[in-house]
């Protein structure tokens, strides 16, 4: 089998999950989404964007409901033992079948747990699923409950965050070499890309971002490639990936000549990447990071060229997002606490002057201070 971690830490992530379903009294939990599955059992796949189910019955007993094309996937690169395909034809109903499985492994009448809130799970299957379920027992939406397990890393995830962030660091190292007057996005992207794989890494859930001039100003990849000018500015967020792991960066480059606009954005940045840098410590919430962020950029004036959010937890995600939850915004009450892997970036895109700066790194949380696991330190970038 191909598998990331030895069976001792599913073991113990498998416990984990039986204890908060013994706390909220169930009797079994249906996972939809992708990261709950990969993080449990290991199984690897794509093929979420069709219906499937794993089973978690309150005892730690498994059942996979899949399709044909995942059933050698599952079995392969998980420790899921049964494992039950639903049949693809004309008006097929996967969540008869799933009530079906769940009546024969003993569960009618129980109080069963479903995680909705996941890529996983369309509204149009969700509604299936809840046409179902609704005489067959009690359900209740268990959306948070892996979620939240996964928030914490084990140093065995640990291990693999940090390689993902050493690609990151390597990723940029390519790039930098690329970025110049004449410089190709699209053979930064290869690079950056390219070297990620090179170094035993994996796609990342989502797209890198890349944009220059007007461009520099977006915080999502679009389509469309362009050359560097004399002049520049070119912001960059990318993750190295590592078994799924994710470690992100973000950066706007200055191409030739520093702007005093970009290096009032810049000195801003930073302060106030440092300011979340010393919120993210046990004792506080992602809310009071999140305040701190907000302190800052008020007090240079910069309210309205913000984000309403500056960060979120990372870890093992899927398409089409590494965004994990939960994420620093206003009022967020999660504490801070202990092995948290969290991307925190200053995003500040002046729209009245055409001026971007951003600056972002990943941090594992300690019992003190936070841990930026770049080997890049923070000085403005020109080239």
């Amino acid at each position: 089998m191909a598998l990331h971690f030895d069976r001792a830490e599913f073991d113990a992530r498998r416990d984990r999950l039986m204890i908060d379903m013994a706390e909220k009294k169930l009797d079994a939990i249906l996972l939809f989404a992708q990261e709950s599955m990969y993080w449990l059992t290991g199984y690897d796949t794509f093929g979420f964007c069709f219906f499937q189910c794993l089973i978690v019955q309150a005892d730690g007993s498994m059942t996979l409901l899949t399709r044909s094309a995942d059933l050698r996937q599952a079995r392969h690169t998980s420790i899921i033992e049964n494992i039950v395909v639903w049949t693809d034809r004309v008006d097929a109903n996967p969540a008869v079948e799933l009530r079906n499985l769940l009546n024969d492994l003993d569960l009618l009448g129980g109080r069963i747990g479903v995680e909705y809130d996941t890529h996983g799970l369309t509204a149009y299957n969700g509604r299936r699923v809840d046409e179902q379920l609704q005489t067959f027992g009690q359900t209740v939406d268990a959306s948070g409950i892996v979620g939240h397990l996964r928030l914490f890393k084990s140093p065995a995830e640990i291990a693999k965050v940090e390689k993902a962030a050493a690609l990151a660091d390597d990723a940029l190292d390519a790039a930098l070499l690329l970025i110049k007057q004449g410089g190709d996005e699209a053979a930064i992207l290869a690079a950056m890309q390219g070297t990620i794989f090179a170094g035993g890494g994996d796609y990342p859930a989502n797209e890198f971002i890349i944009g220059s001039g007007a461009d520099a100003l977006l915080c999502r990849y679009k389509s469309g490639r362009r050359k560097l000018n004399k002049n520049d500015q070119l912001t960059l967020e990318w993750a190295g990936v590592f078994n799924h792991y994710h470690a992100a960066m973000m950066r706007t480059v200055i191409v030739g000549k520093v702007s005093k606009r970009h290096q009032e954005l810049f000195d801003a940045a930073r302060e106030t990447l440092l300011a979340v840098e010393k919120a993210m410590t046990p004792g506080n919430t992602f809310g009071d990071v999140f305040d701190a962020h907000a302190r800052v950029m008020e007090a240079h004036g910069l309210t309205k060229h913000r984000l309403n959010a500056c960060g979120y937890s990372l870890g093992a995600r899927f398409t089409p997002s590494w965004m994990d939850m939960p994420m620093f915004y206003a009022g967020n009450p999660e504490p801070i606490a202990p092995d948290m892997t969290l991307f925190a970036h200053m995003i500040i895109m002046d729209s009245e002057t055409e001026t971007a700066m951003t600056l972002g790194r990943t941090y594992l949380t300690t019992e003190d201070a936070p841990k930026p696991l770049s080997r890049h330190g923070l000085d403005l970038i020109v080239r």
